[in-house]
């Protein structure tokens, strides 16, 4: 089994860095210790750590808002009477009253390995909030659920940059936590006083499944590990009016809107010959967001191979189908989104609008991915300076 970082800062060697400190801790549901124990509460009771202040990232600490872009405000902890922080609020970056009771600031979220995913991005502003306040920031290390070794995807263009995607990296980086804070340290100017506690067998090849770890969902719309796996693709189709399965009991998986033609669509996927995946034509009713009680035809994504199967090119394929069954009745999703008021969603969330003006001339996906291929190229080399396994 892996061992995390939430388990290894209690071993001697860590242990110290904490010792005597007035210590913050940044954490979500997902927080917890393979026996769930929340950190929060392992914090709290060991008697060598002066635990004074919660901060919780979007969704909340213990899961208060269901849907995404939803804010939510600080509060006092009834487990440890704590103060309670919100980071996806009125500030995504904790404030110098936030930290006046902290000497260090620990990190321990779990991530899914997606650009999108905003929890990579709390973790960057609150180091940036450490460096310009002599703050200590440690990093307890996880697994990234989609392994370490695939990266797919365009390299965000920085004139896209927003809080769906701070830096340059693609939108599957193969990157932990702690590796992506030590590249976001070094390359982007942050130069906060960093320690990544690092896991114990952990390796490159392995998906969640292979770490003997619990699953508990980092966010309610990210239910199990199958989600995981189709998100750093579907997750585009928030940047449409076509639903992304929210509502249902399998978000990023079912896909579809009441004009698709699912059995067309489906074969329009099959022809492209797309690796490690089968779709299945259906028809669901999201019970709230998009088209609401009303029925949808489409697809499920079923990932049987997700070691080979490709999320970012597989939804790009799907968009481009979906899109041309009816381009009059598809439609971009208009702004604001995730804190940005002019530019288009699907622009901001895959940090570019070259790909949206392809996909609405009918250039296919594998030109495309030849587009990006140069820059993806580059941040592979530049990734390998950051790599702990």
């Amino acid at each position: 089994m892996v061992r995390i970082g939430l388990e290894k800062i209690f071993d001697k060697k860590y242990f110290k860095a904490l010792k005597g400190k007035r210590v913050g801790l940044i954490v979500n549901p997902a927080s917890v210790d393979p026996l769930f124990a929340h950190a929060a509460d392992l914090f709290f009771e060991c008697g060598d750590f002066n635990l004074t202040t919660l901060f919780g990232p979007q969704h909340g600490i213990r899961g208060e808002t269901q849907d995404n872009m939803i804010e939510w405000e600080g509060f006092r902890d009834p487990g440890t009477g704590l103060p309670c922080f919100s980071l996806y609020g009125e500030t995504r970056e904790p404030s110098p009253d936030m930290l006046k009771n902290v000497d260090t600031l620990v990190f321990d979220v779990p991530d899914v390995g997606t650009r999108i995913y905003t929890f990579i991005w709390t973790m960057a502003l609150a180091m940036r909030a450490c460096s310009k306040g002599g703050k200590e920031f440690v990093v307890l290390d996880r697994p990234n659920p989609l392994g370490g070794a695939a990266v797919e995807g365009n390299v965000l263009d920085q004139e896209f940059a927003s809080f769906v995607g701070l830096y340059p990296i693609p939108m599957r980086h193969g990157m932990t936590v702690g590796e992506l804070a030590r590249m976001f340290n070094a390359e982007f100017g942050i130069g906060c006083d960093l320690t990544v506690v690092t896991m114990d067998g952990w390796e490159r090849e392995m998906m969640f499944p292979d770490t003997g770890l619990p699953w508990v969902m980092p966010s309610p719309n990210m239910p199990t590990f199958d989600t995981a796996v189709v998100y750093p693709g579907t997750v585009i189709f928030e940047g449409t009016n076509v639903s992304e399965g929210r509502g249902t009991t399998r978000p990023f998986e079912l896909i579809g809107a009441p004009w698709v033609d699912p059995r067309a669509l489906v074969k329009t996927l099959n022809e492209a010959g797309l690796p490690g995946v089968v779709f299945r034509p259906c028809h669901f009713q999201p019970t709230f967001h998009k088209h609401a009680g009303e029925i949808c035809a489409g697809i499920q994504i079923h990932a049987t191979y997700p070691t080979t199967f490709k999320p970012f090119v597989t939804a790009l394929h799907l968009l481009s189908a979906i899109r041309a069954q009816d381009p009059d009745k598809f439609q971009w999703k208009q702004p604001p989104y995730e804190y940005e008021y002019k530019k288009l969603p699907i622009d901001v969330m895959l940090g570019t609008d070259a790909i949206r003006r392809c996909i609405e001339k009918g250039i296919t996906v594998e030109k495309m991915e030849q587009g990006w291929g140069g820059r993806l190229e580059k941040f592979m080399k530049l990734r390998k300076k950051y790599i702990l396994y």
